[in-house]
């Protein structure tokens, strides 16, 4: 279930986008401003954001551009809908980094439509990237060169020896399969064909993983495997 961050101040389009989001499918966190939101990413970032643009405290500018700063906020899906309509509205709104803007009023599907654009070109860039460090071979030791500093970084801290054996994972047999399968950028539909197990069973797996090795998401997950230097064992 994909998670989606609604911001805007206006509480009866908040509820009713909740309403019909939740309708399709989709797991729905509400804030009102832009201060709320970037705190919201921080602690559990979302797979998606829809944003207003006026709001008190932070405006969706602001916000935008301030999550694009943040290291899970680079690559975020991000759309602004807006009552601002003006040309050089749009333009700002894509300025500052956004995915999209959509002006109210909006027809749902549309909405809808634009989401699933962006969550599927979303997994299309998470699915290449996996590719391309899965089909990149690194020497020993050249990952820990890469990042090393004048200042004598512990890189035996920070990022694993290529080549060294990784920590056993603390995942059941069952938590382990789907580790290997979503590693490979796999969708859950992909990975429950692939293993002949439900959408919700794989997601329960997935949170579960996530939880045990202290991530917020899928892209963390890839990036800890290949940094810790987990390979999947030989069938």
């Amino acid at each position: 279930m994909k998670k989606i961050l609604v911001v805007d101040d206006d509480k009866t389009l908040l509820t009713l986008l909740k309403r019909y989001l939740e309708h399709r499918g989709y797991q729905v966190e509400q804030v009102c401003s832009g201060t709320e939101a970037l705190e919201a990413c921080l602690k559990n970032p979302p797979d998606l954001v829809v944003s207003d643009v006026l709001m008190p405290e932070m405006d969706g500018l602001e916000f935008c551009r301030r999550l694009r700063n943040i290291p899970n906020g680079r690559l975020m899906p991000f759309i602004f809908l807006s009552s601002k309509a003006e040309l050089e509205d749009r333009i700002n709104g894509h300025s500052m980094g956004a995915d999209d803007y959509l002006t109210k009023p909006v027809a749902p599907r549309e909405l809808e439509a634009k989401i699933e654009a962006l969550l599927e070109r979303s997994h299309r860039i998470h699915a290449e990237i996996v590719r391309l460090m899965q089909a990149t071979a690194i020497a020993p030791g050249h990952l820990a060169n890469q990042f090393s500093t004048s200042a004598a970084v512990d890189n035996s801290k920070t990022f694993a020896q290529v080549g060294a054996k990784p920590q056993p994972l603390p995942l059941t047999p069952a938590e382990e399969r789907v580790f290997w399968q979503v590693i490979q950028g796999l969708t859950n539909k992909e990975i429950s064909d692939r293993l002949f197990i439900s959408p919700r069973t794989v997601q329960t797996h997935l949170s579960s993983i996530l939880h045990k090795l202290k991530l917020h998401n899928r892209s963390q997950l890839v990036r800890f495997a290949y940094e810790q230097g987990y390979k999947r064992p030989k069938e």
